[in-house]
């Protein structure tokens, strides 16, 4: 796996490439990690300018992408920033798995596990892919803060 880092201040720099690396070894095997580039910038104003804190691109084929783009807000505060990184990376996992398309004729429209969802006619927490995004990150944030022993750090705690 390839990661690079685009606007990081030192807390991301620090912290950021772990992140992608212990959520991707949590989320898909070896062979497929081995073959995904993952850049993930840091935009501040993102929230403001989209109302999202994070967001995730493919870059690539839109059947079965290898080359993303996570894009963060990072003025949000220290654990928002990883929580997000996580939720973003769970879509990276939908997306190279093949889990989740989007079609190539109706930007609107995902192809969600064989089915169909069109993304304006449901609520964002309604959509499949969000609840299971949503589901994972928390649980992704605690399991990589304890594995690195940082329940102590006060960012780390709710």
């Amino acid at each position: 796996m390839r990661i690079k880092l685009r606007g990081a201040s030192d807390f991301e720099k620090e912290y950021a490439i772990d992140v992608v690396n212990f959520c991707c070894s949590m989320l898909m095997s070896k062979r497929l990690q081995q073959n995904l580039d993952i850049t993930v910038k840091f935009v501040p104003g993102l929230f403001e300018s989209s109302r999202q804190c994070g967001n995730c691109i493919w870059e690539d084929d839109y059947i079965r992408p290898k080359e993303f783009t996570i894009e963060i807000d990072p003025t949000q505060d220290k654990r928002t920033i990883i929580e997000t990184l996580c939720h973003e990376l769970v879509h990276v996992k939908q997306f190279a798995t093949g889990e989740m398309r989007d079609l190539q004729t109706d930007s609107d429209v995902v192809n969600w596990k064989g089915k169909r969802y069109n993304r304006t006619k449901q609520h964002y927490f309604d959509l499949p892919w969000e609840i299971d995004a949503h589901g994972r990150e928390v649980g992704l944030f605690v399991r990589w803060a304890e594995s690195r022993k940082l329940g102590h750090l006060q960012w780390t705690q709710v």
